[in-house]
């Protein structure tokens, strides 16, 4: 298992895709058997707090830091998992564990997922997080928060790139990790080619995948989600069973949740990271969001890993270890400054 699939908590999910087409072509079906994944990382949180409470569901966050009294800088992590699965404990990435090693304290937020919670909810878990982390951190946990760089995967990047907008006071700065910016984009809205080379989904399966009750953690109750998600890219229904909304007919509506469509020169400086043959987020996305931050001003940085795959698990490993040292330095530079 990989450093990178582990930072997605999504170790299956991914080494499917690392194995590319031909995986899923032989065996589409088990590749998203979540039971069977680790539900937590290698290193232990030093604490775990409720930072929202909706109904019954407590939706939690775990601290990471050495066990002292130092005010330290915070790296907030946003797990991926397509806003449908993983959880807060995917922790034990190498970007992640160069922050520790830097005296950071992180911390790794759950957030309620799709499609029993949508879109606009699943932001609002983000923006409380970062409004709780705020206010209680300094108190809860010797958290710096002037101090703080969002950084996150795949739906994690996307959610990232959300704060550089919807929170406040803004992060100091940004890491996507082959993350996205438009959620409208054909490549999520329509069949992925990719994704129906392997057996298609019928309908009534990936509904056994997901529940009716809102839930924060994708490990629980023993469903395959993944299943549900392979079947959301295999008809191109993503956005709508995410957000509740169709692009085709509701563009309009996605404007607050598309961070390409809302760069200003007050973004946060960003960098990204991205293979260049990402066949489940192209990286072309994370060109995009780039493209844009240059058009305002903003501090920015893209690094793209050749013929890498998403999570990059399958590039060249010298370049994929300095690739995150990069990413480490560019948000350690600005949070030093701040």
């Amino acid at each position: 298992m990989s450093d990178a699939q582990l930072y997605l908590g999504r170790r299956d999910f991914l080494a499917a895709l690392a194995g590319e087409a031909a995986a899923l072509t032989l065996a589409p079906a088990g590749l998203f058997a979540q039971g069977k994944q680790k539900r937590r990382s290698r290193v232990r949180p030093l604490h775990t707090f409720t930072y929202k409470t909706v109904g019954p569901l407590e939706i939690k966050a775990d601290v990471y830091r050495p066990d002292d009294n130092v005010r330290r800088p915070v790296l907030l992590s946003i797990h991926g998992g397509a806003l449908i699965m993983g959880n807060r404990g995917g922790l034990g990435g190498p970007l992640q564990e160069l922050f520790l090693k830097a005296g950071y304290a992180v911390v790794s937020i759950d957030y309620r997922l799709a499609p029993e919670t949508k879109l606009p909810q699943i932001v609002e878990d983000v923006r409380d997080s970062y409004t709780w982390l705020h206010a209680k951190g300094p108190e809860l946990f010797n958290g710096d928060t002037r101090r703080i760089v969002a950084a996150g995967g795949s739906a994690g990047g996307y959610l990232t790139l959300m704060t550089g907008f919807r929170v406040t006071p803004r992060p100091a700065a940004l890491i996507s990790l082959w993350g996205f910016g438009d959620i409208t984009a054909d490549w999520e809205s329509r069949p992925s080619e990719f994704y129906r080379k392997g057996r298609l989904v019928t309908k009534e399966e990936a509904r056994q995948g997901v529940g009716t009750q809102p839930l924060a953690d994708g490990f629980t109750g023993g469903r395959n989600r993944g299943r549900f998600y392979l079947y959301c890219r295999q008809q191109g229904l993503w956005p709508q069973e995410v957000a509740g909304l169709d692009p085709r007919t509701q563009d309009g509506s996605f404007t607050p949740y598309c961070p390409l469509r809302n760069v200003t020169k007050d973004f946060p400086p960003t960098l990204f990271l991205h293979g260049t043959k990402d066949t489940d987020v192209p990286y072309e996305q994370s060109v995009q969001v780039d493209k844009e931050l240059a058009r305002h001003g903003v501090e920015h940085k893209l690094i793209a890993i050749p013929n890498a795959g998403h999570g990059i698990g399958n590039g060249d490993p010298k370049l994929v270890a300095a690739a995150y040292a990069e990413a480490f330095a560019f948000a350690d530079r600005h949070v030093r400054s701040a």
